[in-house]
C-alpha cells in the first residue's frame, strides 16, 4: 500500500508541476485572469496533497487499513476538487458547459477535509 501511495503522490506532484506550468504559459492567453486564478487554485490544492500523500507514504504512525481509509478520500478529493476546477477554468474554450458539474468541488473538498480528519483521528486514537 505504501508503494501505490508514494506513486500517486509523485503522480499528483508531477501533474501539478504540469498544470501549473500550463496555467502560468499558456492558459493566461486563452482566459481571464480570474479562470487563470481559478485554476492555480487547482494546482495549489493538488500539490499540497501530493505532498501530503508523500507524507502518509512513507509515515507507519497508523495502521494499513486507516492509511487506506485516509488515502482514498484524499485521491477522490483532489480527483473531485482540483480537476472539476481545472475544467470550470476552461470553460470558455469548449462548447460543453462545464458549469453542470460544479457540485463536485465542494464535495471533492469535503474529501479533502475528510483525509485530514481520519488522519488526525486515527493519529489521536493510536494505541
Amino acid at each position: 500500500m505504501n508503494k501505490t501511495i508514494l506513486l500517486t503522490g509523485i503522480l499528483l506532484g508531477m501533474l501539478a508541476i504540469i498544470f501549473g506550468a500550463f496555467g502560468a504559459h499558456g492558459l493566461e492567453k486563452l482566459v481571464e485572469q480570474n479562470a487563470v486564478d481559478t485554476f492555480e487554485t487547482g494546482v495549489r490544492y493538488q500539490m499540497y496533497h501530493a505532498l501530503f500523500l508523500l507524507f502518509l507514504g512513507l509515515w507507519d504512525g497508523i495502521g494499513k487499513k486507516q492509511k487506506k481509509f485516509v488515502f482514498w478520500s484524499v485521491v477522490l478529493g483532489v480527483l473531485l476538487f482540483s480537476f472539476s476546477i481545472y475544467l470550470l477554468a476552461m470553460n470558455s474554450l469548449v462548447s460543453f458547459d462545464f458549469k453542470v458539474i460544479a457540485f463536485l468541488t465542494p464535495i471533492g473538498g469535503v474529501f479533502l477535509i475528510l483525509g485530514w480528519l481520519l488522519l488526525g483521528y486515527y493519529t489521536l486514537t493510536k494505541k
